[in-house]
C-alpha cells in the first residue's frame, strides 16, 4: 500500500472514531438526562393516572423531548414527537406575541384605549380600558370565563357595554379567558385580519412553529391527543366565544421548545419578531410574589420553589390580587424565571424558562392535573441541571 493512502484511511478512521466517541458522549448526556426526568416524572404520572406526557427540555445549545404513555387509552397510539397537546392557557403568550408584533409592526399601541379599534364600546367603561390592561390581567375586574349565556360576538358587545369595573383599572389584577380574549381580537382587527388566520399564516410560521394550530387540519389530526378529565372520561375542548384568543392552541413538545428558545434569543428570527418577542417580558405590574408581564409571569432569579408554588396557587388565579403599576415599566431581563400555566378540560401544561442560562422545559399532558405538581416538577428538573454550577 502507498504511504499516501496509508495516511488518507489512518487519517478517515481517526475522523471516525473523533465522531462516534463525540456521538457515544452524546448519547450518554441524553441518556443520563433522560434518566432524571424519567425520576421525576414518572411518579407524577403513576399517581395521576395520566395517559400520556411529553417533556420538553432547553440545556444551553442542545434540546430533548421526552415522551411518555398513549395519546389514546383506546387506540394505545403512544405518545411520539408528533403528538399534538393542548396548551390551555398557555396559548395566551402566543396572542401576547402577536399583540406585541402588531406594537412593534405599528398597527396598534398597547396604551389605546379599547374603545379606538371597537367602536361600539367608545362610549362604554370597558372602551376606556388599555390593551396593556386586558394584557396584564389588570382592567378591573372581568370574571375568569366569559359568561356562559354569551354564545356570539353580538352577546359579547352587548355585555361588554353593560361591564362596570369592580376595581379602578391597573389596581388589582383578576386573572381572566376574556380579558385576553379581547386584546387577541382587537390586535386581529388592527391587522386587518381574523384572529386564527393571523396566527395559522403570520406568527406561528414565523415563529417557525410548523406544527402549532388552532384549527387542526385533517391530515394532523389522528396526532391529536385525546384528552381526559379528572375522572378519567374521554374530553377535547370545545370552541367558544374568545376560545381561540384565550386557550385555542395546540402543539408540540418540540414546537414549544422552539418558542421558548425564541423568547430565550437563541434562533434567528426576524429583528422586528424577535423584539416583539422579548418586549412581552416588559414587567408592568407587581401582583403578589410575581412581576406581570405582558401575559407572561416572572420572578427574580433564583427563585424558591415555594414563591413559584404561592405565585401559580388557585388563590392567585381565582381571586383578586393588589397590583402596583412599575413606573416606568421594568425592562425584559436575563436573570429571570418567566413561566406561564395553561389547562383544559382535559390538558394540563407549563412553561418554564430563564434566558440568563438558556435554560427551560414545557410539560404537556393529556389530563388535567394539578398545577402546583407541574411546577415542582418542573423545578427540580432544571435545578438539578443547574446544581453543579453552585
Amino acid at each position: 500500500m502507498k504511504r499516501g493512502t496509508r495516511r488518507l484511511i489512518t487519517t478517515a478512521l481517526f475522523a471516525a472514531c473523533v465522531a462516534t466517541t463525540a456521538s457515544c458522549a452524546a448519547d450518554d448526556r441524553q441518556a443520563d438526562l433522560r434518566q432524571a426526568v424519567d425520576a421525576t416524572i414518572q411518579p407524577v404520572i403513576a399517581k395521576n393516572s395520566i395517559a400520556g406526557m411529553a417533556v420538553g427540555i432547553v440545556v444551553g445549545d442542545k434540546h430533548y423531548v421526552f415522551n411518555y404513555g398513549v395519546a389514546s387509552t383506546e387506540t394505545k397510539q403512544p405518545v411520539t414527537d408528533d403528538t399534538l397537546f393542548e396548551l390551555g392557557s398557555v396559548s395566551k403568550t402566543l396572542t401576547a406575541t402577536l399583540a406585541s408584533y402588531a406594537q412593534v409592526s405599528g398597527d396598534l399601541s398597547l396604551s389605546d384605549p379599547t374603545g379606538k379599534y371597537v367602536p361600539a364600546l367608545r362610549e362604554s367603561k370597558f372602551g376606556a380600558v388599555s390593551l396593556l390592561e386586558l394584557g396584564t390581567h389588570t382592567p378591573g375586574g372581568f370574571p375568569l370565563q366569559v359568561p356562559d349565556d354569551v354564545k356570539d360576538n353580538e352577546q359579547l358587545i352587548g355585555y361588554l357595554k353593560q361591564w362596570q369595573p369592580t376595581y379602578e383599572p391597573g389596581t388589582y389584577r383578576t386573572y381572566s379567558n376574556l380579558g385576553i380574549g379581547m386584546l387577541g381580537s382587537v390586535t386581529a382587527r388592527s391587522m386587518g385580519r381574523d384572529f386564527t388566520s393571523s396566527m395559522e399564516q403570520q406568527l406561528f410560521p414565523a415563529l417557525g412553529m410548523r406544527h402549532t394550530y388552532i384549527d387542526i387540519p385533517a391530515a394532523r389530526k389522528p396526532d391529536y391527543a385525546q384528552g381526559y378529565t379528572k375522572q378519567g372520561a374521554p374530553v377535547r375542548m370545545s370552541p367558544g366565544v374568545l376560545s381561540a384568543e384565550a386557550y385555542g392552541v395546540k402543539t408540540t413538545a418540540a414546537d414549544m421548545i422552539r418558542f421558548m428558545q425564541a423568547n430565550m434569543s437563541m434562533i434567528e428570527l426576524d429583528a422586528k419578531l424577535q423584539r416583539a418577542v422579548t418586549a412581552t417580558h416588559t414587567g408592568y405590574f407587581t401582583a403578589g410574589p410575581m412581576t406581570q408581564d405582558l401575559i407572561w409571569e416572572q420572578y427574580p432569579y433564583p427563585v424558591a420553589l415555594k414563591t413559584l408554588l404561592e405565585g401559580n396557587s388557585p388563590h392567585v388565579i381565582f381571586n383578586a390580587i393588589p397590583a402596583t403599576r412599575i413606573t416606568p415599566p421594568k425592562a425584559p431581563s436575563s436573570d429571570a424565571w418567566i413561566n406561564k400555566t395553561g389547562s383544559t378540560n382535559g390538558f394540563g401544561a407549563y412553561v418554564a424558562f430563564v434566558p440568563e442560562k438558556r435554560l427551560g422545559i414545557v410539560i404537556l399532558a393529556n389530563k388535567n392535573f394539578p398545577i402546583e405538581e407541574r411546577v415542582a416538577m418542573a423545578y427540580k428538573i432544571l435545578t438539578n441541571l443547574t446544581a453543579g454550577e453552585r
